[in-house]
């Protein structure tokens, strides 16, 4: 996957190492990311695509469990899209961050800005949770 304004050339490859796959899940929507989350082509091929989700959804998980790496622009870019979300309403958690990445967020101080969660399946019941709750008050 290629960022939208980079062209492919026969003598040039596609820089982006960041496959992102969105799938629903229910009423959440995940966007499972798979490979390096580093340098500028990653970061803007990541923020295009939740900009293209946020519209049209409310709840959303990066399944982070096919990482192997994220830099400073991933965390600058993950930060930027954390609070997009939240200015639009929606909720945001992070899933299967490996050790390697789970340290890079909590040496930066970012692990208590984002919910996460240790696989995909948490961070679903965790909504399922918050939704449970809410008809509750409802009731």
């Amino acid at each position: 996957m290629c960022a939208g304004s980079e062209l492919r050339t026969p003598d040039k490859e596609c820089s982006v190492k960041l496959d992102l796959d969105i799938r629903a899940i229910n009423d959440v929507t995940v966007l499972s990311c798979r490979g390096r989350f580093t340098y500028r082509d990653e970061a803007t091929a990541f923020s295009q695509k939740i900009a293209g989700l946020l519209p049209h959804v409310r709840q959303i998980v990066v399944d982070c469990s096919g990482l192997e790496a994220i830099d400073s622009a991933g965390l600058g870019e993950l930060v930027v899209v954390h609070m997009w979300i939240r200015a639009s309403g929606c909720s945001l958690k992070l899933a299967g961050l490996n050790s390697q990445i789970r340290r890079t967020l909590e040496l930066t101080n970012l692990l208590p800005v984002f919910d996460v969660h240790l696989t995909l399946d948490d961070a679903l019941h965790s909504f399922q949770g918050k939704l449970a709750k809410s008809s509750v008050q409802a009731a």
